[in-house]
């Protein structure tokens, strides 16, 4: 029987996203992922009768949008503002999942897809270009001219997509918080911000940065894919 209530589908996406951000994409298969999300398997094809394609880009948009969300708010307070916000929620996905859950916007872009399938990489370079164009125009307003803006966003998406996955591989946020640390003198360095209440972040090797030199506090926040561990 094939379950219709109003969340099934919604469901079947987050979860699709959080077994690739995990898996990969060519290691989710439809059958799983409907026990995952805790729906019939016959759910699967009613609601995405383009298979598992149709189901990766879905994932890859909703990450996309809940990122680019809390991406944007971040941004309202300034570019450095921005990157932190940004930094803490795939912080946050590493940590609370104890480093077996990254992007997965990423986890479908660096597996060839089948059947020379290119809607998921194409729906991954979108959600990468969505996140460097809002950190390239909070660049410009912040006064870097268009070619720093554009350099430096794509260097930020690219340089937090890797060290994610270095994160995952070290078991540690070391990499991502050393990156950060950089990534904020850059972004200095391209605009006019001046930030003299909220100091560079710093990271305390005793703590394997997982400790906020801005409060001596544990840093969490949002889940990168809105989704619990399971």
């Amino acid at each position: 029987m094939t379950e219709t209530g109003p969340g099934a589908r919604e469901r079947m996406v987050a979860g699709a996203a959080d077994m690739i951000r995990r898996r990969g994409l060519n290691a989710t298969s439809m059958r799983e992922l409907a026990k995952h999300a805790g729906t019939p398997f016959g759910s699967t094809y009613h609601y995405f009768p383009g298979g598992k394609s149709q189901l990766a880009v879905e994932a890859v948009q909703f990450a996309d949008a809940l990122a680019a969300r809390k991406l944007a708010k971040e941004l309202s307070a300034g570019p450095v503002a921005g990157l932190r916000g940004f930094v803490d929620m795939w912080r946050a996905v590493l940590v609370d999942s104890e480093f077996r859950a990254g992007c997965p916007v990423l986890g479908v872009s660096v597996q060839e897809p089948a059947d020379d399938d290119a809607a998921p990489l194409q729906a991954a370079a979108a959600a990468f270009g969505n996140w460097t164009a809002l950190l390239a125009e909070s660049l410009r307003t912040h006064g870097a001219s268009d070619t720093d803006a554009e350099q430096t966003a794509t260097l930020i998406v690219a340089a937090i997509e890797g060290t994610v996955a270095m994160c995952r591989a070290e078991r540690s946020t070391r990499p991502l918080d050393q990156a950060t640390a950089r990534l904020e003198f850059l972004i200095r360095a391209v605009t006019d911000t001046v930030d003299k209440s909220n100091p560079p972040s710093a990271v305390t090797p005793s703590d394997g940065g997982l400790t906020d030199p801005r409060t001596d506090s544990p840093r969490h926040a949002g889940c990168g894919t809105g989704l619990r561990d399971h």
